[in-house]
């Protein structure tokens, strides 16, 4: 096979034994180049983003949280006036997760150099997304059961104490984002 490939090619294959081992050093050239240079400069900017977008999906959760509950608050308002601020927890705890993300978006932020290396923002590419991601699942959660819970306890005051213990482990996803984000974003 390489006496074919050296004997159709119109110049000496030097150093490089066939076409094949050719290509593959102009393809670790590339990569090369695109490792370097290119993800140097402008990967490092586009993970710093990234990072910085994952806040946005805290934020989805905890207001996807809160709207949901309020909706089961107006609701129920309208038969137990009463209830109200019994059944402002469920937005309590929505709000709750927004400052979890704040709090790692300020660790970020704080982390930021010029001269950062590309282990280090997948690090916090990593933290950004562990507490965004949980985050927008535990709003999700604390809004779908907030909106039911609360209905629920304006019909029957004894699902109160099962209201709370499930929106608190809905709450408890958000946390563990936050601890793996912290472990991370610090190493």
């Amino acid at each position: 096979m390489r006496d074919s490939i050296s004997a159709r090619a119109s110049f000496p294959l030097s150093k490089c034994q066939s076409w094949e081992h050719l290509n593959m050093r102009w393809i670790i050239s590339i990569n090369h180049w695109l490792c370097r240079i290119w993800l140097k400069q402008t990967g490092l900017f586009c993970l710093q983003s990234l990072t910085g977008c994952t806040h946005m999906l805290q934020a989805l959760g905890a207001a996807y949280g809160t709207a949901k509950s309020g909706t089961g608050i107006a609701a129920m308002s309208v038969m137990r006036p009463e209830l109200i601020m019994k059944s402002i927890i469920p937005v309590v705890m929505a709000g709750i997760i927004a400052i979890y993300g704040l709090v790692v978006a300020v660790l970020i932020a704080n982390a930021l150099s010029p001269d950062i290396t590309l282990f280090k923002s997948f690090l916090q590419l990593g933290a950004g997304l562990s507490v965004g991601l949980s985050g927008l699942a535990a709003g999700f959660a604390i809004g779908i059961v907030g909106d039911a819970g609360v209905r629920g306890t304006a019909q029957q005051p004894r699902l109160f104490v099962g209201m709370i213990l499930i929106l608190i482990f809905a709450e408890v996803l958000g946390l563990y984002g936050l601890i793996v984000a912290l472990i991370l974003s610090t190493k």
